[in-house]
């Protein structure tokens, strides 16, 4: 059987076709996804606008969002795209043209993390729906602000977003290392608060 299992740099293995939350660390995550980057690299800059990036943009517009929200639930939209870590981020047209097979690992792969940290493998309806309304704002603004794309294709993509939360929110690209630690700290912050 050809090797399916991934190592880490905490030492962890995870196996891709079965992974199991015991060998998921957060600093895995953050370290594999602040390398890995959005938009295929597509992006202005001296940095690449990475997947950790995004992660913890999508978490403050999620919470901006929905003012009041349980902490569990901005963990959750935290690590939204926490799989990128170890299967990369793949642009949806990509993702389409592949079709169920990454689907079906993502989910895997999206289980064992909510497990690892306390979340429910599935997500609510309605809060996986909140997230991912709070990923295409920031899908827009990426776009517009770093991607390239001008507003009206912007809007037509990916809907425009509220202008309170434009004013709110300003992408700032930082070496991986900087995002890395913003990451892992924004982990722990709502972890604490979730313990609270």
């Amino acid at each position: 059987m050809k090797r399916a299992w991934q190592r880490m740099l905490s030492g962890r293995r995870l196996d891709l076709l079965d992974p199991t939350p015991m060998d998921i660390e957060v600093e895995d995550i953050a370290h594999g996804l602040a390398f890995v980057a959005r938009w295929n690299g597509q992006t202005i800059g001296d940095h690449p606008y990475s997947v950790a990036e995004h992660s913890v943009l999508v978490e403050r517009i999620f919470a901006l969002q929905n003012p009041g929200i349980a902490p569990k639930w901005k963990l959750a939209a935290l690590l939204h795209d926490a799989p990128e870590y170890v299967i990369g981020d793949m642009i949806s047209p990509v993702k389409a043209a592949i079709g169920a097979a990454y689907g079906e690992l993502d989910q895997r792969l999206t289980a064992a993390i909510h497990l690892r940290f306390g979340l429910p493998a599935q997500l609510p309806a309605a809060i996986k729906k909140s997230i991912k309304t709070a990923d295409k704002v920031s899908a827009w603004l990426e776009a517009v602000q770093i991607a390239g794309f001008d507003v009206s294709e912007a809007n037509r993509l990916f809907g425009r977003p509220a202008e309170a939360v434009m004013r709110e929110v300003e992408i700032r690209l930082r070496p991986p290392r900087e995002v890395r630690a913003a990451y892992t700290a924004r982990h722990l912050e709502l972890l604490q608060e979730i313990d609270g």
